[in-house]
């Protein structure tokens, strides 16, 4: 079997994922919840990772879901939720007949995609031989040795500090969340 179809298929995902991700990241930031915001955020991350993923960067993808859509995003929804920012009428984004049906054809589309998938007989081999080689000669470290030895070595410092950040972010959060509390309360 042929690799002609590779090209078409992984230039068809890269922007497929990423005119979902620009159009989640306009949704982004026109949502007035925050509850809502903060899932099209999610779904940016999930197709920034895709497109990592694609990119043959499957560590940054991983990382990319464990720690921003999962960790910190969990971790802002948790203070939205703490301080009570969202309201339950102002959850639901769809509103009105026409955007549930463009949803429902989006999702018969993914689903018609991934069915086609399944059928698909792709080569035993997908990678080059070239490319293959060029894998099995990174050693021991593998792709994330590339990643973790800068990251821990000499941006150690602005690691540790964004994390200090962070957490003083949320402890913000629940000052101000427990200052409107007792001002309410009176």
């Amino acid at each position: 079997m042929d690799n002609t179809f590779h090209p078409l298929f992984y230039g068809f995902h890269f922007y497929l994922f990423s005119l979902i991700a620009i159009a989640s990241a306009l949704l982004f930031v026109t949502r007035k919840s925050p509850v809502a915001a903060a899932l099209w955020l999610i779904n940016v991350m999930f197709c920034l990772a895709a497109l990592y993923v694609m990119l043959d960067a499957q560590f940054i993808g991983a990382i990319q879901v464990l720690v921003y859509a999962g960790a910190i995003m969990v971790v802002f929804l948790f203070v939205v939720m703490l301080l009570n920012l969202g309201r339950p009428g102002e959850l639901a984004d769809i509103r009105g007949l026409a955007p549930r049906l463009v949803a429902g054809g989006v999702g018969l589309a993914l689903l018609a995609e991934v069915m086609v998938l399944a059928r698909t007989r792709f080569p035993a081999q997908p990678l080059p031989a070239a490319a293959v080689g060029r894998l099995s000669a990174q050693g021991a470290g593998g792709v994330i040795a590339p990643v973790a030895g800068p990251l821990f070595r000499e941006h150690l410092l602005a690691f540790e500090l964004t994390s200090i950040l962070l957490l003083a972010a949320i402890v913000g959060a629940v000052v101000i969340g427990k200052t409107r509390e007792a001002g309410d309360a009176r």
